[in-house]
């Protein structure tokens, strides 16, 4: 199918509020292999942003359950697996990102707000798959997100202006990643 029609499609799908169609679409016109727009890259993001934080949504919600449930109870197993099950589906959704912007994205956009982009939303997936995380893939996790969030920064302070929009917020990427200290504790 060609780029514009998917491009339209995408669109299509963000208007019927069908996400994981959206991404589909946005996942086919990166692997074309050219560079986005403006508007292509803000699609992606959308469309990857809100099947990511239905699933982010999800498991907090069975994770909150599960901690509530007591262990020996029947439906502590049935919670456990449930929870493993949206876990499994989320580093799906997060790694098929980080694939697409490692191939793709970050590597072959000459453009430096692009790239300032792509490298914040590396560092948000990664984020994202530090709070499912646990022990050394944790911290690992955490550690990658931090070094895509820091590289952003400075590209963004090397050839961005400062009234710029795009580069990532100090506080605001960093602020979840070194505190508060749950998301780097295990569980």
């Amino acid at each position: 199918m060609a780029r514009n029609q998917q491009v339209q499609k995408a669109k299509l799908a963000e208007q019927a509020e069908r996400y994981e169609d959206m991404a589909d679409f946005m996942k086919a016109v990166v692997e074309h292999g050219d560079e986005l727009s403006n508007e292509e890259r803000n699609l992606l993001s959308v469309a990857y942003k809100n099947v990511v934080g239905c699933q982010r949504s999800a498991w907090r919600v069975i994770s909150s359950i599960e901690h509530k449930t007591e262990e020996g109870d029947d439906k502590a197993q049935v919670v456990n697996e449930y929870r493993e099950k949206v876990e499994q589906e989320l580093n799906a959704v997060c790694n098929n990102v980080l694939g697409l912007l490692d191939k793709y994205l970050i590597k072959k956009d000459s453009d430096t707000e692009s790239k300032v982009f792509y490298l914040k939303m590396k560092g948000d997936y990664f984020r994202y798959l530090a709070e499912v995380a646990s022990g050394d893939d944790r911290l690992s996790t955490i550690e990658k997100a931090q070094e895509a969030y820091q590289e952003a920064m400075d590209i963004s302070k090397k050839e961005m202006q400062p009234t710029n929009p795009i580069p990532p917020q100090r506080a605001g990427c960093f602020e979840v990643l070194k505190g508060p200290k749950s998301l780097i504790q295990p569980h």
